[in-house]
């Protein structure tokens, strides 16, 4: 390994030669002085770059017009830094499920070099992949089997996150850097976040404190996500576990608070993720050669058979809208307008409904934030669905829940027209009323609404 003091002595043309693919961490590991330079460097040209969700200042100029004629992006999942040279058709988008992402590599021949962040060594000189592991460990071993090139930064700020980790030899070049991760700050859950999340808590978590499992928990950063950590944490529930694509700062607060003991699960007594994103640097901090969390591949932590594992595994995810069949879009707002990715949503949807008493979700507000409904009659043409209707995924808004297990077509229909804002839930009633497709829902409704469990009566459970 060689340690390198500037970007500019190792990010260059003899290094990075017409044909290169490269593969690049994401999220908060993203190597952002080692892009900045391959950015600012024109002498590099007719390279592939593959990356998720890229964070980070100053590296706008990656998805300019320009740098995108010399360099390929294929995109996995969208951030507001490659968002506009997706949609412009300046770089390439690729709808992944993210537990493939590592068998998709192989298939196409691997990469030649890695761009990563690390943190360490620690005793035994071993580096860790820091807050970002997801298919970054299975590209280093491509490349190393290849012999090519591994890049690291090794930002003094990156915590020492254990379970995955890699060799000093595993590494050909090393960058000293110093610069603050990215964080992602959520606001206050407000009224329609904090019902959604008593719904959830009250239908579909379980407490593990007698002789029965608790609730193995998988969901994101948002509002949604901190609205349900306040409702466990104000129903005292203990013995939960933690098996995630993405660990956040509510999962912080519920390990903090004694909720999260992992007790239950058969093989593991600590909380396992494979992405790691704050809201400030003190998660960061936390994460820093703390045993109760570890990460690990997301061909692990994303696998379907992995999370049906899980004791009554609950996947709590968002979408962009759900239509009356049930259909679930995530990654798109139109057919060709990518928003982010499908990302490992679809993973954790069918781990779950596969796990003994485990239960899919999607949560969502019933509009957007400029009053649009996202429970709509159709999904829009061509889009890209992240669940289906046979799927079965629960869906739950502001208004209650419809749990569609054991509901024809039409029943359902009913049931989430019902988690619709008052004025479109009688729009969509009456399309479902004048509709011959839709099995006598006036039959339907007179023995109540199918499926649906108001707010009201779910939290007074």
């Amino acid at each position: 390994m060689q340690v390198v003091s500037d970007a500019a002595e190792v990010i260059h043309r003899r290094n990075l030669p017409p044909g290169s693919v490269i593969y690049t961490a994401g999220n908060a590991s993203t190597p952002q002085v080692l892009l900045r330079r391959l950015a600012a460097d024109e002498a590099i040209e007719d390279v592939t770059l593959y990356s998720i969700l890229l964070l980070g200042e100053g590296l706008e100029p990656l998805f300019s017009a320009e740098a995108c004629r010399r360099v390929t992006h294929r995109i996995i999942f969208n951030s507001h830094l490659s968002r506009q040279a997706v949609n412009h058709g300046w770089a390439k988008y690729h709808p992944l499920h993210l537990s493939e992402v590592p068998r998709v590599l192989r298939l196409s021949g691997g990469p030649g070099v890695v761009l990563l962040t690390v943190s360490g060594p620690d005793q035994g000189g071993n580096y860790s992949l820091g807050t970002t592991v997801e298919a970054v460990y299975a590209a280093v071993r491509a490349v190393r089997a290849r012999g090519g090139l591994v890049i690291a930064e090794r930002n003094r700020r990156m915590p020492f996150v254990l379970g995955t980790t890699i060799p000093a030899g595993a590494i050909d070049y090393l960058l000293e850097t110093d610069y603050p991760l990215p964080t992602s700050p959520v606001p206050q859950p407000d009224d329609r976040a904090r019902r959604i999340g008593e719904i959830i808590a009250a239908l579909y978590l379980r407490d593990g404190s007698g002789d029965e499992p608790g609730s193995t928990l998988q969901y994101g950063i948002g509002e949604v996500p901190e609205a349900v950590t306040d409702a466990i944490m104000e129903r005292g529930m203990r013995d939960l576990a933690i098996h995630t694509e993405l660990f956040s700062d509510a999962m912080i607060r519920l390990v903090e608070s004694g909720a999260v003991t992992n007790r239950w699960k058969k093989s593991i007594d600590f909380s396992v993720s494979s992405i790691f994103l704050a809201g400030a640097p003190r998660g960061y901090d936390w994460l820093h050669f703390n045993s109760s969390v570890q990460s690990r591949p997301c061909s692990y932590t994303n696998s379907v058979y992995q999370i049906a594992a899980q004791p009554r595994m609950v996947a709590i995810n968002s979408a962009i809208g759900v239509d009356l069949h049930g259909n679930i879009w995530a990654d798109s707002l139109e057919a060709r307008n990518i928003y982010s990715g499908v990302g490992g949503q679809s993973d954790f949807l069918r781990g779950a409904r596969h796990a003994e008493e485990g239960v899919a979700i999607i949560a969502l507000k019933s509009t957007t934030s400029a009053g649009i409904s996202k429970i709509v009659e159709r999904s829009p043409a061509g889009i890209t669905t992240t669940a289906v209707a046979a799927d079965q995924v629960v869906i739950v808004t502001e208004f209650g829940a419809v749990d569609p297990r054991g509901l024809s077509m039409g029943e359902r229909a009913v049931g989430l027209a019902h988690l619709a804002p008052p004025e479109e839930r009688e729009r969509l009633l009456r399309i479902i009323r004048d509709d011959p497709a839709f099995h006598k829902p006036d039959v339907v409704l007179r023995r109540g609404v199918p499926g649906l469990t108001p707010y009201e009566r779910a939290v007074a459970r």
